[in-house]
């Protein structure tokens, strides 16, 4: 990983950071370790540490006293508690963007959308989940609610590792992209009520293949752990 070189340093150290997680290069639970970081980085101890704040406000790292900081562990508990709220958040984006959207971002939603097809076709998976995301996003910024887009965004970050998920069955993949053709038909005649209706139950659905070892666990397996760590 090359180094960074810009001035605004703990924003893009936090970026890096969160790729790690993402990718499961940094696993729930786990220490990270500044000193490693830092040298990958390129970086000192306080851009990272300031980092590490900004991810801890996110409820992505958790600050340990005098012990440096860890990766949240995700419970589904905590999985469910946060798709709930955020299906009533991508449901009224739904509704709001059926009433707000231009004829130039629904163009490009269903330009997103034909490339997403196309990775689900060719069985690109990484691809996939990157286009899909984009899509949520797009929908989310035409419903024209700055409030909604960054309560959904900073929500979104708490569970992004485990909503692109590398593990995912083919029937489940099936549905999901089932779901987005229905998204798209919805949008395209503005309706808000069926946009809204099919985004709360596409994100729910997601928690069949949110239960990954290493990812997501039951609450008493992250109780005892914690326990365990004093």
């Amino acid at each position: 990983m090359e180094k960074i070189q810009h001035r605004n340093l703990y924003r893009e150290v936090a970026d890096r950071v969160r790729e790690l997680i993402e990718q499961g290069t940094l696993m729930p639970g786990e220490r990270i370790s500044e000193k490693k970081l830092c040298e990958q980085f390129g970086v000192s101890r306080t851009p990272l540490r300031e980092a590490l704040k900004v991810m801890a406000s996110e409820g992505l790292v958790e600050l340990l006293p005098n012990r440096g900081a860890r990766v949240t562990r995700l419970t589904v508990k905590k999985v469910r508690n946060t798709y709930d709220v955020m299906a009533a958040l991508e449901g009224l984006s739904g509704e709001l963007a059926c009433q707000n959207i231009t004829e130039e971002e629904f163009s490009v939603i269903k330009r997103l959308h034909e490339t997403m097809l196309e990775h689900y076709q060719q069985r690109e998976l990484q691809p996939y989940f990157r286009v899909n995301q984009q899509i949520h996003e797009r929908i989310i910024a035409a419903a024209g609610n700055e409030v909604l887009e960054e309560m959904y965004s900073n929500l979104s970050q708490r569970v992004k590792r485990v909503r692109y998920s590398k593990k995912m069955t083919d029937d489940f993949w099936r549905r999901a992209v089932e779901d987005h053709e229905a998204m798209i038909d919805a949008l395209q005649k503005r309706d808000g009520l069926m946009l809204g209706r099919i985004l709360r139950e596409h994100l729910c659905n997601k928690l069949e293949v949110a239960s990954i070892e290493g990812m997501i666990e039951e609450e008493e397996n992250e109780l005892s752990s914690r326990a365990a760590s004093y």
